[in-house]
């Protein structure tokens, strides 16, 4: 396949080899009513009981490398948090769903310390615009497609990275989500049947005429060929090397795990299909490499038959089906593509990133489509 868009990357860029900056300023056409929102969060009972010295000079700094949900960083006196809140303009029905992300890190923290613990939700659209959610700030390092200097000279750290990854996963999957206070967050049963149709719909909500019958022919495959669930687990929905934060110079422990807007309950190979979505492999081709950071695929990895091994090692899971839904989480991210481009076709975007993003959905549904072929392992 020649089509495959120079820029087949996270970032934007597929030769640049530097991690792209943690905080930056606010992007253009982004900011919020900063002076009304810290009048607002100041006087809240709960962050001055949870945080240390909140007095005193207000700044802002944006995450700039995430694609859907604005993040910024907020410096209230000598304390940071986190603020995250949904994108502007229109969005799909149930996405950046502010409260399912307060409710599930607000309580997952306890029993799961990658978790970072929400503070406050506001839901009073008069501040910001939107709901949003404030959690604490934790300070480490997101591997970009290459190690960090801190991790850079331990011996197999690319590999020790992608083992303790997939155990981040394997240990949130294993957890009982009654335990968590979170047995009620979703409807695990036809779990995997509503995300394909509900998938499919979304698609329709955006569709490209140039797409539509690759997309739609993938959609009825995937319906046809579903696997039989076996287990009910609390999914993060969007997990990644890039959605993980690590301790400096510690390659063997995941501190922090981002964006919980989509947590729910249901079947956990979900979320592996989506890690092996986001994970190159030396198998891969040019016609077949997945959206990655750039350079994450010279990183040295273990590879994706590795993954699943571990992570079945480590859950007790059969991963013969993984192939169908590595398959459904490319579906997917061609969906969440489109949907972004949209936005940017509709002026609601102010991320130059995103104006490129609708040719990348044809050759994502033509690789989900190969990955289907795949006999079960």
């Amino acid at each position: 396949m020649n089509d495959r868009p120079a820029a087949f990357s996270q970032s934007g860029d597929a030769t640049a080899n530097v991690s792209p900056p943690e905080v930056a300023a606010v992007r253009a056409g982004e900011d919020l009513d900063w002076d009304r929102l810290a009048k607002y969060l100041t006087s809240l009972p709960e962050l001055r009981e949870a945080l240390v010295d909140i007095d005193g000079p207000f700044s802002v700094e944006q995450f700039p490398n995430g694609s859907a949900n604005l993040t910024y960083l907020l410096h209230l006196g000598a304390t940071s948090v986190v603020l995250r809140r949904p994108p502007f303009g229109r969005i799909a029905p149930g996405a950046h769903d502010m409260k399912r992300e307060y409710r599930v890190l607000s309580r997952l923290w306890r029993s799961y310390p990658p978790a970072p613990r929400a503070l406050h939700l506001c839901t009073d659209i008069d501040v910001v615009g939107s709901d949003f959610v404030v959690m604490e700030y934790r300070r480490g390092e997101v591997l970009w497609g290459q190690l960090t200097p801190s991790m850079a000279a331990l011996p197999d750290a690319s590999r020790r990275v992608g083992r303790a990854t997939v155990d981040a996963l394997a240990q949130l999957h294993i957890l009982d989500p009654s335990e968590c206070g979170l047995g009620d967050l979703g409807r695990p049963e036809g779990f995997v049947a509503r995300q394909v149709d509900g998938w499919a719909k979304r698609w329709e909500l955006v569709a490209s005429e140039s797409e539509a019958t690759l997309m739609g022919d993938l959609a009825v495959a995937l319906a046809t060929q579903m696997p039989e669930t076996q287990r009910t687990s609390i999914l993060h929905n969007d997990f990644k090397v890039d959605n993980c934060q690590f301790e400096p110079g510690n390659p063997d422990r995941v501190s922090a795990v981002f964006d919980w807007d989509m947590a729910t309950l249901g079947d956990p190979l979900i979320d592996l299909g989506t890690l092996l979505n986001y994970w190159p492999d030396p198998s891969d081709t040019a016609d077949d490499k997945p959206i990655t950071p750039p350079g994450l695929d010279r990183m040295g990895l273990p590879t994706r038959s590795e993954v699943v091994e571990h992570y079945s090692s480590v859950t007790g899971l059969d991963g013969s089906s993984a192939p169908w839904y590595e398959a459904f989480a490319c579906f997917k991210t061609a969906v969440v593509v489109q949907q972004l481009y949209a936005r940017w076709e509709r002026g609601e975007s102010k991320d130059p990133r995103m104006a490129d993003r609708g040719a990348w959905v044809a050759p994502m549904a033509r690789r989900a489509a190969r990955i289907l072929e795949r006999k079960p392992t």
